[in-house]
């Protein structure tokens, strides 16, 4: 790093650019401080921002060199504007530390307020405001701060003493402590700091800034934090900021206090302002839900004037952002300061109905496009939450909806034994007095989470919301108990049964019956400007195995089916002893009448498909899995063997699936190598799909069928399949003077298929790219086992940027689609590309799709409209 590239910039650096497009530099909370600051100039107390790279290379090499002389040059430059000096004896400046990262990571990392304060500053800072009640409750916040975040000190260790100072004095609030009492819990803390990390508290300001820069930079590697970086996709080389900025106390008196304000309803996207604030407190009080907030318009009652001012800032940064915006202010007797501002996060209801209206309002103009890159899968995915089914329900206890959707799960008080609950297949409600970051993996497992204490702007609401976890937060009369929790005389252990509604903040004791939500107005709308977007560019398909999923499919705005995998319709019940027979046949004529009798079902159910689908294209797998999946497993039948005995038709079963076992069987007798091992088999199906089709035209229908053959590997082997099909399809149509449209194409799923797709197009009408396998074959790895035991310290350990099976490996796996599609239409430049794998519902994986030229993607019919979105996305960002 050159010596002239500052570490550290001012908030009001003039920067040759916007500051709030500086977000990989100074991280977002230090980009939007500095637009505040130097473009919109409203109030918010000096400061600086010291860049991810200075994180970047402490985590790697160790303290910069040249920091320490930056940020001196930058406090004497704060010291100057604020007319004090950091930790003065009499007439102290405070400042805070704050994380900030490129991306939103609510309440991952740390912040340190009040640093300055010490054993003396604190008497100056009684002196000069005249008020050592304040003096003394900076201080303690600042000891439990400092002790916690930078010397690593478990919270319990201050919180048990503080709710004892509070009791002793009959209180209900911190802000019922007195003076004196502060000066004694002072002490305790500081007791507390030297008995945990065998050190006093540091007295030296200076000392206590490097330690608090230094813990925010380590934050970024905590557990929580790289989970959290895990799930959103974020990676882990980025980096955070660390924003060092002038104290101002909203716990100065009863004319002070702080919040949180968002532009519109973060939950509902309603057009009008709302937030939480508290009368005399910090802003770690309103975010960690220790006291119960009020509304804006109750801040209109304390402060008329303030809350004038703060709207016609709201209004400011919805013109400039042209979006909503979340903020934290703080009022110091009577004079506001903005601390604070972001696009905010919200819910995808609020998001849906944000986008559309921003597009008619005139202060903001959103185009269409601009409305369909506001939203995000996250956001679909919400709206099709499920919700209450009954409307005739008892209710427990009711709180705020902080996060829409409902959730039936059993009771767990503790994050580390819902996630074990949750790994045992229990689906989980994780109840807490309040979250924390510390809670994060828990959250994750999570169907629903409930909190008897915070606000809408809690953590606990934040983070739900961002993850569409449904979520009820404040609901006072929940109590907390060992191994359980009360509302009134109902008692709640672990374990048992809630269910709770996000939406409308109930919360009802045992299992409420659960229905899929209506998705609003708006939903359509943005999808119908998608499908303009896309169209003609990049089409999506649907996965579907039957009648009504290709019915709910086509419903969700599925172009077609993409995958139909017939081995699933042969796993019913009343299919499968017939697919047995036809495995264990001693004789062409036992095999030929079951294949018979199969030929009859499937059929039927093409015939369902193809009605469902009439007029759009109909993808259908001939049978890849190999054929032990549909016998018993042997170590099941060798048990019953040796402890009961099997019968003659038993000990058939057990021969057969001797003789089909196999060591990899995902490298072994699967897909096209069935057809050549039992060529009948194909033949069949092929025939039923066609006669499907011949009866469906009959009816007025106008079938399109694309038969797909799995697993091919060379030209020689497509050209192989191809007459069996050709020849069952000349079998089936024989006589017709109109045919069916029908194509034959292949499942491209390995790399030497991918690699050799200008020879195999050769023998192929359209070629289907089979990421779920092509994924484990390139690097290696088998998903049903990786992701159980290696994915997840692969990815914390950064040897992984994403999970390769939920988002396609672009340099790998995404290389070798575009090989496959650029040298299979270097070959026949009509062939159709498109892709099946569970990547073709992934946003990101969709955009690589489009990159390397695929005309479609397919994906489960639920993840329909969120393929439409992507797919339009990437058009856009194409």
């Amino acid at each position: 790093m050159g010596a002239d590239v500052p570490l550290v910039y001012a908030f009001d650096h003039k920067h040759r650019r916007p500051p709030m497009s500086l977000k990989g530099l100074l991280g977002g909370k230090g980009a939007n401080l500095a637009e505040m600051t130097s473009v919109l100039r409203l109030p918010v107390p000096p400061g600086f921002t010291i860049t991810t790279e200075a994180c970047v290379t402490f985590l790697r090499d160790g303290w910069p060199d040249g920091l320490d002389g930056e940020i001196d040059r930058h406090v004497a430059r704060l010291e100057k504007a604020m007319g004090r000096k950091l930790g003065d004896p009499d007439d102290p400046q405070l400042v805070s530390v704050r994380s900030g990262a490129a991306f939103s990571m609510p309440g991952m990392m740390d912040t340190v307020l009040n640093l300055g304060l010490n054993d003396r500053s604190v008497k100056g800072l009684a002196r000069a405001t005249g008020d050592e009640r304040f003096a003394y409750d900076s201080y303690r916040r600042f000891i439990s701060l400092y002790g916690r975040i930078v010397l690593g000190i478990e919270a319990e260790a201050f919180d048990g003493k503080l709710d004892a100072a509070r009791e002793a004095v009959g209180g209900t609030t911190d802000a019922d402590i007195p003076a004196e009492a502060l000066v004694s819990l002072c002490h305790e803390f500081k007791a507390v700091v030297k008995a945990c990390s065998g050190k006093p508290f540091p007295q030296d300001p200076r000392r206590q800034l490097r330690g608090a820069i230094e813990a925010v930079f380590r934050s970024w590697n905590t557990p929580r934090a790289k989970s959290y970086r895990v799930r959103e996709k974020i990676g882990h080389d980025l980096g955070t900021a660390v924003n060092v900025q002038a104290m101002v106390f909203g716990n100065r008196d009863e004319r002070s206090g702080t919040g949180v304000g968002f532009t519109r309803n973060a939950a509902t996207g309603e057009n009008r302002p709302y937030g939480d604030f508290l009368v005399n407190a910090q802003g770690e009080d309103v975010v960690a839900g220790i006291r119960n907030t009020e509304d804006l318009d109750r801040l209109g009652e304390h402060f008329p004037d303030i809350h004038d001012e703060l709207l016609a800032i709201f209004d400011r940064l919805e013109r400039h952002y042209r979006d909503m915006c979340d903020t934290e202010f703080t009022i110091e007797q009577g004079r506001l300061w903005m601390l604070q501002t972001r696009v905010g996060q919200r819910t995808g209801r609020a998001a849906l109905r944000m986008a559309v209206e921003m597009t008619r309002d005139k202060r903001i103009k959103l185009t269409h496009e601009e409305a369909v890159q506001r939203i995000t899968a996250e956001h679909l995915d919400q709206v099709l939450h499920p919700q209450f089914g009954e409307s005739n329900i008892t209710v427990l206890t009711s709180g705020l909806a902080a996060s829409p959707g409902a959730a039936v799960g059993r009771v767990y008080l503790d994050a580390d034994r819902a996630v074990s609950a949750s790994a045992n297949g229990e689906k989980v409600i994780l109840v807490r007095n309040e979250t924390s970051p510390d809670d994060i993996h828990g959250m994750q497992v999570s169907q629903g989470i409930l909190t008897a204490r915070g606000g809408l702007v809690s953590h606990a609401a934040v983070v739900a919301r961002g993850w569409g976890i449904p979520a009820v937060v404040g609901a006072e009369k929940v109590q907390l108990h060992d191994g359980r929790f009360t509302v009134g005389d109902t008692s709640v252990a672990e374990g048992d049964v809630i269910s709770l509604n996000g939406s409308t903040g109930e919360v009802v004791l045992g299992e409420v019956e659960l229905v899929a939500a209506k998705p609003s107005d708006e939903f359509d709308t943005i999808l119908g400007w998608a499908d303009r977007i896309r169209k003609g560019k990049l089409a999506v398909r649907a996965n579907a195995d039957n009648g009504p999923d290709a019915t709910n499919a086509r419903a969700f705005g599925a172009e077609g089916i993409g995958l139909c995998r017939t081995e699933h319709m042969f796993l019913a019940d009343d299919r499968l002893p017939v697919v047995r027979r036809m495995i264990l046949a001693d004789t062409a004529e036992d095999e030929g009448a079951a294949l018979d009798e199969l030929h009859k079902v499937q059929k039927a159910d093409f015939l369902e498909i193809l009605e469902a689908m009439d007029g759009l294209p109909v993808t259908v797998r001939l049978l890849d899995p190999p054929l032990h999946e549909f016998l018993p497993a042997v170590d099941e039948l060798e048990i019953k063997e040796a402890t009961v005995g099997l019968t003659k038709a038993e000990q058939k079963l057990l021969q057969a699936s001797r003789s089909w076992h196999e060591f990899n069987p995902m490298l072994g007798v699967r897909g096209v190598r069935l057809g050549v091992v039992k060529p009948g088999l194909y033949a069949m199906q092929v025939r039923a799909l066609v006669e499907a089709a011949v009866e469906r035209q009959h009816a007025g229908g106008k079938p399109i069928i694309e038969v797909m053959i799995p697993l091919t590997i060379s030209r020689e082997e497509l050209e192989l399949a191809r007459g069996w099909v050709t020849e069952a399809i000349a079998d089936a149509t024989r006589g017709l003077r109109r045919k069916p449209k029908i194509s034959i194409g292949t499942m491209v799923e390995t790399p030497r298929a991918a690699l050799l797709a200008g020879e195999i197009a050769e023998q192929a009408d359209f070629f289907s790219f089979g990421t779920n396998d092509l994924t484990q074959m390139t690097f290696g790895f088998s998903r049903d086992d990786i992701e159980g035991r290696l994915m997840k310290p692969y990815l914390e350990l950064g040897l992984l940027a994403r999970n390769p099976f939920e988002t396609v490996d672009a340099d790998g796996v995404g290389e070798l689609v575009r090989l496959g599609a650029e040298r299979g239409r270097a070959v026949k430049p009509d062939l159709k590309l498109g892709v099946c794998g569970e990547h073709g519902g992934d946003p990101e994986s969709i955009g690589i799709f489009y990159d390397a030229g695929l005309d479609y993607v397919s994906c489960s019919p639920f993840r329909v409209p969120i393929a439409r979105l992507a797919a339009a996305q990437a058009v856009l960002a194409g």
